[in-house]
């Protein structure tokens, strides 16, 4: 077993402390709120590689997430599109869909999201036609306005033009389009595609999405697992600007929370050091590529390193079962949302596993 000493639980980043530092920004929003027993919960799989392993052993890895977590009853299953981060394997993200719509039979598969910046919209709609075609009513479409990656590889990508944060409300409406009814005057259609109504999402970290995602009356998820920082205003944007439509009448909100969930609080943390190094590494512009947990982040970051990292990892829920209970409690009652996503990034991929049977068991009270 891990060594799990006092050292290690004072040093890691307390997480829980900046959400109830900015709890004053909850004020505005209703206060009558759901019961964690009342909401969905999901996982969003990074496809995380280990420094000393390849990306297929990560994708193995990321099936059996799937079905370990399908029998434990949640909702969906999401990965995201990431391009050149070597500790990232998920950038065939449709692709990799089909392996995990495949492999399992009733939880829904998604993409959280792909980034449309990186793609012309037929492309998505085909794509996702065809996944809802072999897999219906399981596909979920999360549609980013971000390239997911850094300018020069955001070309590549697209050599023909560079797509743009500034092209996506009408990208969104023309994909929309192609997954929708055919019209008699649409000239450009995609097969598979037409008609499927695979169920778009907007995703975001910021307001934009947030009151593009409220004015088309989509359902919302924000990134709160690595931009805890406009997550409640985002909520409020998103619920005032919320119009009705054929899709839904009420706002729908799913926020990302990153998870390190284990039988003690002091093995919680102690796991927890894995994220604190890879998110160190991101910021550092190192390799992202898994490292082992350490007793103690004493002398692997700076000072404003540390801060910047509780601050990146805001949301974060570390620790066993009662303490995991408590915080999602008061984050309900402060957000209302409908249903919370969970991304967990442990080295082990044991480990990955149990911790996701802890949240399963305390959201079953």
């Amino acid at each position: 077993m891990p060594l799990k000493s006092q050292t290690c639980a004072r040093t890691a980043v307390s997480s829980w402390a900046a959400l109830a530092a900015s709890q004053s920004q909850f004020e505005e929003l209703p206060r009558p709120m759901k019961r964690l027993a009342d909401v969905k919960i999901s996982t969003l799989d990074l496809v995380p590689v280990r420094h000393d392993k390849g990306p297929a052993d990560s994708l193995r890895n990321s099936l059996n997430l799937a079905q370990h977590v399908e029998k434990l009853g949640y909702n969906r299953f999401w990965v995201a599109e990431h391009h050149n981060m070597d500790g990232i394997a998920s950038s065939a993200t449709s692709v990799l869909l089909a392996y995990l719509a495949g492999g399992t039979s009733t939880i829904r598969v998604g993409a959280g999201g792909i980034m449309l910046p990186n793609h012309a919209p037929l492309v998505v709609a085909e794509q996702f036609g065809t996944l809802a075609s072999l897999y219906p009513g399981r596909i979920d479409l999360g549609l980013g306005r971000a390239p997911g990656s850094d300018q020069m590889t955001a070309r590549a990508l697209r050599r023909e033009r560079s797509g743009s944060a500034e092209d996506f409300p009408d990208d969104v409406t023309e994909l929309m389009e192609y997954l929708g009814p055919r019209t008699p005057d649409q000239k450009v259609i995609a097969v598979p595609g037409s008609d499927t109504n695979v169920p778009i999402w907007l995703l975001g970290s910021s307001l934009f999405s947030a009151q593009l995602a409220g004015m088309r009356g989509l359902p919302y998820a924000f990134a709160s697992h690595f931009a805890p920082r406009y997550m409640h205003e985002a909520i409020r944007v998103y619920r005032n600007h919320f119009q009705p439509s054929a899709v839904l009448d009420k706002p729908y909100v799913m926020l990302g929370v990153p998870l390190s969930a284990a039988d003690t609080d002091e093995h919680a943390e102690y796991l927890a050091t894995s994220v604190y190094q890879r998110i160190l590494a991101l910021m550092r512009g190192h390799s992202l590529m898994q490292r082992p947990p350490v007793e103690s982040m004493d002398g692997l970051w700076l000072p404003h390193e540390r801060e910047a990292v509780a601050s990146f990892l805001g949301l974060a829920m570390v620790g066993g079962p009662d303490k995991i209970r408590a915080k999602l409690d008061v984050l309900l009652e402060q957000t209302d949302a409908d249903e919370l996503i969970f991304t967990c990034d442990m080295y082990e991929h044991e480990d990955r596993l149990r911790s996701y049977e802890i949240l399963a068991q305390v959201a079953q009270g």
